[in-house]
């Protein structure tokens, strides 16, 4: 049996959005999905029951921060990182990769893989595709991401197809190196900067190698949004009906919106937890940032009508708590970070579910133009007005 199926349940009429059921090893994962990121082993702020309890069904781990703490020899015996972990559901690992450019500094890449110095210690550590396999299958993932050769997003010139065409060559050893295709799935990354053709070769390529599943990365990194639509829009037309469609490091509820008009299945960023811990609340009319002094005596949720167990009242089963009270909590300890954690994580899983709801009734333009009415009101940003009328949606 394979390791992934993937299901396609409901198509926009429209727009190349679509609602799909990705069985994975660990259960099934409906999509269009949203992936919380849990850096090392964990969602900060979270314990694992907490996180099932939203309806997360996969969540992602770090290969690059497992592999140097706890390290490999500790993840084979306890049993890879469901088990470190204690979540018995999905968990997508990516290769590592992307510390090429977060950690630059400490990083050298040739043809045979990324050499880091460690940020805990400064010792050496190389990151080869065999060794990123190696490090993913003692993790256990349920998804594995190739190892890549990642570049800034607006660099150009030579350096951009040189990455190119070494992640595809990375793809032929992560694939020859991977040691359980029967449980974990790896996916392969179109890469090719902002340039048209070499996103398009790369495509062909990739999908020559026929992985389980397809990521689209080096994007939200900086670039311009109506740059990044393009390439989402001119990739998922490349890339093949009967497979999940993941855009690596997407979080804006703006972004998550359009992409998957354009046909995008998968996403994760660390937004929605990160700024919890800097006291903001994620809402349908925009952020909240609950440090400020006009929420001192607030009585109402962070969210009218939001059914998270901060904001849902006592008399439902939720906690009730007001702005107020997590104005207070949030400027004094730890205790306001988990709560705003809690109705992030929750806000954004529930924004993915309602927009798969709205494929399946094909509702999805309607959902679309409430959506960016509610929070940008009658002046919607230019580059998601033109990115949707490129797919039949009018805003």
């Amino acid at each position: 049996m394979a390791a992934l199926t993937f299901e396609v349940a409901a198509k926009c009429s429209k727009s190349k959005a679509r609602a799909a059921t990705m069985m994975l090893p660990h259960g099934p994962v409906q999509t269009p999905v949203f992936m919380p990121v849990g850096t090392q082993a964990s969602l900060k702020g979270l314990t694992p029951d907490q996180l099932k309890d939203l309806g997360c069904e996969i969540f992602l781990n770090n290969t690059y921060h497992l592999g140097l703490k706890p390290g490999q020899d500790v993840l084979d015996t306890v049993g890879g990182a469901h088990a470190l972990q204690h979540w018995d559901r999905n968990i997508l690992t990516d290769s590592g990769g992307f510390q090429m450019v977060s950690l630059l500094k400490l990083a050298t890449i040739t043809e045979q893989g990324v050499g880091f110095l460690s940020p805990h210690d400064n010792t050496p550590m190389l990151l080869t595709p065999e060794h990123s396999m190696s490090l993913q299958n003692s993790i256990g993932s349920d998804i594995m991401m190739q190892l890549d050769d990642v570049v800034a997003t607006l660099t150009t010139g030579p350096r951009v197809e040189e990455a190119m065409w070494r992640s595809i060559r990375w793809l032929d050893r992560c694939i020859a190196a991977h040691k359980k295709p029967e449980s974990q799935n790896l996916f392969c990354i179109i890469q090719g900067g902002l340039d048209p053709e070499l996103r398009r070769i790369c495509c062909k390529e990739m999908v020559e190698r026929d992985t389980p599943g397809i990521a689209i990365g080096g994007l939200s990194g900086g670039e311009d949004k109506e740059s990044y639509c393009n390439v989402v829009d001119a990739c998922t037309s490349l890339l093949p009906e009967n497979k999940p469609r993941y855009c690596m490091g997407v979080g804006y509820a703006e972004d998550l919106v359009v992409s998957v008009a354009l046909g995008a299945d998968m996403f994760d960023c660390v937004y929605p937890t990160r700024t919890a811990r800097f006291g903001t609340a994620l809402t349908r009319h925009g952020v909240l940032n609950v440090k400020l002094l006009e929420y001192k005596n607030d009585p109402r949720p962070l969210e009218d009508g939001c059914k998270c167990p901060v904001c849902k009242p006592k008399e439902e089963g939720g906690m009730g708590i007001s702005r107020g009270t997590i104005r207070i909590m949030a400027t004094r300890d730890t205790v306001g970070a988990h709560l705003l954690t809690i109705h992030n994580t929750w806000y954004q899983l529930e924004l993915m579910r309602t927009i798969r709801q709205a494929i399946v009734e094909d509702r999805f333009e309607e959902f679309v133009q409430t959506f960016f009415k509610d929070k940008f009101g009658n002046e919607p940003p230019a580059w998601a007005r033109q990115a949707l009328a490129n797919v039949n949606i009018r805003i």
